[in-house]
């Protein structure tokens, strides 16, 4: 069953740069009752199993993300760490949180899910894409956030880029590396500081057995990505935010 959750949602969730572990939230802790706060480095483990077969898939139809991945990482990595000491050491059970994530991706998921990308794109006038700088700052900040849920920032980053502009194309490897380097950096930190709280460590043989359904559902939606178009990938994007924020508000709710 938990291979089959995962390799669906990885599948749906690929195409648009989101490794699907915010979906895998519930469904851990409902139906495999992975306590928390275990559950936050056992969403980042599934991410690390999970997404080097989109990245692999990616790379060989010659999408590597370029700069835009380097910058993401710069950003998330640092953010990822300190949200991972955040959830140990301050806010076991974050609220604030939650509604703020609400609040940024409700109305993005929609504005994506309810409109259509501007035509008529002139390749001599350049798209003003969100500079680099503010992007590291929104990308620390998303890392933060993915520290504390275990979704290492892409779910959050790949929304907002695309509704900024940028092509799926473009979004999807870098926003699921920026996942897999940041989701790295959060296993190696909440594996240190469970030396001394012991809860917090990952579980091991759900995140690796979640993993390995999302490593093919992963290559699976990777390579239909070309196939899809540019509207449907905005619609799952806005869909799956929309999707995020409910469960966010869920959480903030409860």
């Amino acid at each position: 069953m938990a291979l089959a959750a995962a390799f669906i949602i990885s599948a749906i969730a690929t195409p648009a740069g989101i490794s699907g572990a915010v979906l895998l939230l519930p469904f851990q802790v409902s139906v495999l009752g992975t306590p928390s706060p275990a559950v936050t480095p056992t969403n980042l483990l599934y991410n690390v199993v999970s997404t080097p077969g989109a990245l692999y898939r990616y790379r060989r139809q010659h999408q590597t993300g370029g700069r835009l991945a380097l910058i993401l990482i710069t950003g998330t990595l640092p953010g990822v760490i300190a949200g991972s000491v955040i959830r140990v050491e301050l806010v076991p059970g974050p609220r604030v949180f939650d509604l703020l994530v609400v609040a940024l991706l409700l109305p993005l998921g929609v504005w994506l899910a309810a409109t259509r990308p501007t035509r008529g794109h002139d390749p001599a006038r350049p798209t003003r894409h969100i500079p680099a700088p503010v992007l590291i700052v929104l990308a620390a900040l998303t890392g933060c956030v993915g520290g504390i849920y275990g979704i290492g920032g892409g779910a959050v980053l790949a929304p907002i880029l695309i509704g900024s502009g940028r092509p799926a194309a473009e979004v999807a490897p870098a926003a699921l590396a920026s996942t897999f380097v940041t989701s790295l950096g959060g296993v190696l930190t909440f594996t240190l500081l469970s030396i001394r709280e012991g809860s917090v460590a990952p579980n091991w043989p759900t995140g690796i057995a979640l993993g390995i359904g999302g490593i093919a559902g992963g290559y699976l939606g990777a390579r239909m990505q070309s196939r899809l178009p540019d509207i449907l990938i905005r619609r799952i994007v806005g869909g799956l935010a929309i999707a995020i924020a409910a469960q966010f508000l869920r959480s903030g709710l409860s």
